[in-house]
């Protein structure tokens, strides 16, 4: 009996070309699993995440605003928008209005750091929001909607009064 007969069959059983569409099934299922992506996560990493609860600061800079103290209130919802994709709804649990300071020299020879008495004259204010939700946890970092969020990504927030660009300066879960 030889290997290989007239139809192309192994031993007259296996055809080759069945052979060959198995290993490329098989291949690809391999590389779909198992090999990363462009974003560096593989389905099975996205698949094998934990829902937690996350909360991630941002650090608005440089917005004007007249009435900084009434723009935003904890417990509102926002909608977070990362690589202007929209990704869904988060809570605000925090809301800072940062106050700059500068170093002022005392006669001692020492110095002390004392609010800017320049922002009675602008309008200009910075802002550090606390925002959580649920979101996906890997081994690699968070994952809100297909975006990672790592300290540095830049995110927009939008209400019906204001939208802000930040970019992330922690992250926990």
């Amino acid at each position: 009996m030889a290997i290989l007969d007239r139809q192309g069959r192994l031993f007259g059983k296996v055809s080759i070309l069945d052979l060959g569409a198995i290993a490329a099934i098989s291949l690809a299922l391999i590389g779909l699993f198992l090999v990363p992506g462009n974003n560096g996560n593989s389905i099975a990493q996205i698949v094998t995440a934990e829902t937690k609860p996350v909360e991630v600061e941002i650090m608005v800079r440089g917005l004007t605003v007249v009435d900084p103290d009434n723009l935003i209130k904890a417990g509102e919802k926002t909608d977070i928008i990362i690589r202007s994709q929209p990704r869904g709804e988060v809570a605000i649990k925090s809301f800072k209005v940062l106050i700059p300071k500068i170093p002022v020299p005392k006669m001692d020879g020492t110095v002390v750091a004392v609010p800017d008495p320049r922002l009675a004259d602008t309008y200009v204010r910075d802002f550090a929001v606390t925002l959580s939700a649920n979101a996906k946890v890997t081994s690699d970092g968070v994952i809100f909607g297909n975006d990672k969020v790592k300290i540095g990504t830049p995110v927009d927030i939008e209400g019906a009064k204001y939208i802000m660009r930040g970019s992330v300066m922690a992250v926990r879960y």
